[in-house]
């Protein structure tokens, strides 16, 4: 058949048929190569399926699962148009936001936030003495802030309260009952975290409300 093909174009020269066969041949060669390298190369790519990568593949094709979970959220009104009161529970929330309170350990309020002072731009605002009268005290508002910590962690399976005070009066910002009071040196609100997982808080402050966010981390 190739001699037919050559004498057809005129040519009839053996040595020159012979060198087509050849390189036809090599040709024929790097094909065969080129589709044992591929099988061999989707034969390594199914045997991944066993290994690692397939786990990892899994996981980036689930749905997708951020890394801070919102376990609870709670938020109590502001009742005051006291602006010194508001400037308290401001500062008091850009301390409490962002707390990291990791597993097996315990929260403390004060020891997040520290005393409240007038160098650090607390103000004089309402609180109950002693005698459950109204009194201006420095940091005055700081209850509202903890009584919406509270109640966010008595939302939030694990989190075990060990120590909250409750006001001798009501407040307007939540029912009787679900307040806790502090008073630095004194009265503290804490709780330990008996989760084998870290979480955070976050809090803000609104011209309307205080919110209280925890999240898991994972």
């Amino acid at each position: 058949m190739y001699m037919s093909k050559f004498l057809y174009f005129g040519y009839n020269n053996t040595n020159l048929l012979k060198g087509f066969l050849i390189m036809n041949k090599k040709i024929y060669a790097i094909i065969f190569l080129l589709l044992l390298s591929v099988t061999f190369l989707v034969g390594c790519e199914n045997n991944n399926t066993n290994n690692n990568y397939t786990t990892n593949k899994t996981t980036y094709e689930s749905p997708k699962q951020s890394l801070n979970e919102e376990l609870y959220s709670f938020s109590t009104p502001i009742k005051s148009s006291d602006p010194n009161r508001m400037t308290n529970l401001k500062i008091t929330s850009s301390r409490i936001d962002g707390t990291i309170v990791k597993s097996k350990s315990e929260f403390s309020f004060y020891k997040v936030i520290g005393e409240p002072s007038s160098k650090d731009g607390y103000k004089e605002a309402d609180a109950y003495g002693k005698d459950n009268e109204i009194i201006k005290v420095v940091g005055g508002g700081n209850c509202q802030i903890s009584t919406t910590i509270y109640n966010a962690a008595l939302g939030v399976n694990g989190l075990e309260v060990t120590e909250r005070h409750e006001h001798d009066m009501p407040v307007a910002y939540v029912e009787d009952g679900k307040d806790a009071t502090v008073s630095y040196g004194s009265l503290d609100l804490k709780f330990k975290n008996n989760n084998d997982f870290d979480i955070k808080l976050t809090c803000e402050t609104k011209d309307d409300k205080v919110t209280v966010k925890i999240f898991r981390i994972s």
